[in-house]
């Protein structure tokens, strides 16, 4: 048996490797996995082939006596909000997040809005694989999917009211969005908007060809946008990616700020805002040990996590002792809001941490050890990026080593990652070091090992 499921759903190029024949079957998989008489809430963000591959999926939902209910153009985390606080069953998502444009997905989300464990995706997969689909009988087949078109709203009022409204109300700020020319703009502009704030945006209609940029928030999308911020004197920049559970934030100089950056000054602020909070913080072994230097001396743990959310939401859900957890790309997880990435929850803290500082974001910014980072991807087969996590573990025996995904080495003047996507087929490379030249002979060390094993010289 094949998988399905990566590290966030199942992707693929759509209506090749995502096609709608493969969203029926799935959507079949989902409603028995489910069972009949289940409420399911689906929705998707604004990617080529969404509504057909939502469309399928609901057949292959009602198909199995599962009552659906669609919740139309929707962020991801707007729509786990309401599965979470609505009284559904579960959910779907149509979106492939931050993958590039010609790309599409499925999620699945459990009842506490969480996407379902990994052992839950197996036994999905396990009904997909083997058509032990439960099929209801034509007289329990007279309900159409029902129209939902409440999920934003509902989303939009449960962010407002975690923050400090008049406080921030009281700043006048002045930010500038990207929401991707996707559902992050039906959304982000209206929670900034009712706290008062003066919004600009950038990529703001939707359009499923993504014209303005790719999906991803990353600093080589977002030159425009960072212009943006610096010409009109904005205070700050938020990007998305596609589906808008992902905050990338741009400060008042127009630097992009990458996302356990950010995360590293929102969990020293959420200390101060929620001190009955435990001290500790989940994050990926993708994310930069500056999190450790910062945040342990003010007495708060960080543990060490696989890359994708799913793990991270799962551990804090399970452990119930967290302030909160991110990954490096822009997911972070409030847990008084809910245990998932969100884009727009993220923005809403931003706002609110800046009115208390009452200065310059890029001040704070500042006061975080500047790093030579780089990140880069090769692209290369699953076995292939194995065989490179293998020479690279050899290579650096002598440091010390994380191999819960890939191989994470560190010393203490730099770290490195090195691990195979878990959606594309690519080896993914991040590293931080204290010089230029010492950044750039890791990356070529790592490189020259990619090409051996990929038979190149």
């Amino acid at each position: 048996m094949g998988r399905l499921f990566g590290t966030d759903g199942v992707r693929g190029i759509v209506n090749e490797e995502l096609t709608p024949e493969l969203g029926l079957k799935l959507g079949m998989a989902i409603g028995t996995f489910f069972g009949e008489g289940s409420k399911i809430l689906v929705g998707r963000d604004v990617r080529a082939g969404g509504y057909m591959i939502k469309s399928a999926v609901i057949a292959g939902l009602l198909s199995t006596g599962v009552k659906v209910y669609d919740g139309e153009l929707a962020p991801t985390p707007a729509l786990q909000y309401a599965v979470k606080t609505q009284d559904f069953d579960g959910g779907v998502i149509i979106t492939a997040s931050h993958n590039p444009s010609k790309y599409n997905g499925i999620k699945v989300v459990a009842a506490d809005g969480i996407e379902v464990p990994r052992e839950k995706e197996l036994e999905i997969e396990e009904i997909y694989f083997s058509q032990r689909f439960r099929r209801v009988p034509w007289r329990q087949l007279l309900h159409d999917a029902k129209p939902y078109p409440y999920v934003n709203d509902i989303y939009v009022r449960g962010v407002i009211e975690k923050v400090d409204k008049d406080l921030i109300r009281s700043k006048g700020f002045k930010i500038v969005i990207d929401p991707a020319n996707s559902v992050g703009a039906l959304t982000s502009p209206r929670i900034a908007r009712e706290l008062g704030v003066k919004v600009y945006t950038v990529n703001g209609h939707l359009d499923p060809t993504f014209p303005g940029r790719e999906p991803e928030p990353v600093p080589e999308h977002l030159g425009e946008t960072a212009r943006t911020v610096v010409s009109i004197g904005a205070v700050l920049g938020v990007a998305h990616d596609g589906d808008a559970d992902r905050a990338i934030f741009i400060d008042d100089k127009g630097r992009v700020q990458w996302g356990d950056r950010t995360a590293t000054i929102l969990a020293r602020y959420l200390v101060e805002k929620h001190p009955e909070l435990p001290r500790k913080v989940y994050t990926a072994v993708s994310s930069s040990t500056v999190i450790e230097e910062i945040l342990k001396p003010l007495g708060i743990e960080v543990v060490w996590l696989k890359v994708g959310s799913v793990d991270i939401s799962r551990t804090m859900q399970r452990n119930n002792d967290a302030l909160c957890g991110f990954e490096e790309n822009g997911g972070f997880m409030y847990p008084p809001h809910q245990l998932v990435r969100d884009g727009g929850m993220t923005l809403a803290l931003m706002l609110e941490m800046l009115a208390k500082e009452n200065r310059k974001l890029s001040e704070i910014y500042d006061e975080l050890p500047q790093y030579h980072l780089i990140k880069t991807k090769i692209p290369m087969t699953r076995d292939k990026a194995l065989l490179v996590v293998e020479r690279v573990k050899e290579y650096f025996k002598n440091y010390r080593q994380i191999t819960i995904d890939g191989v994470k080495v560190i010393s203490d003047d730099f770290w490195l990652l090195v691990r195979p996507s878990g959606t594309e087929p690519l080896l993914r490379i991040m590293l931080e070091a204290k010089t230029k030249d010492k950044a750039e002979e890791l990356l070529s060390i790592v490189r020259k090992i990619a090409e051996e094993v990929a038979g190149k010289k």
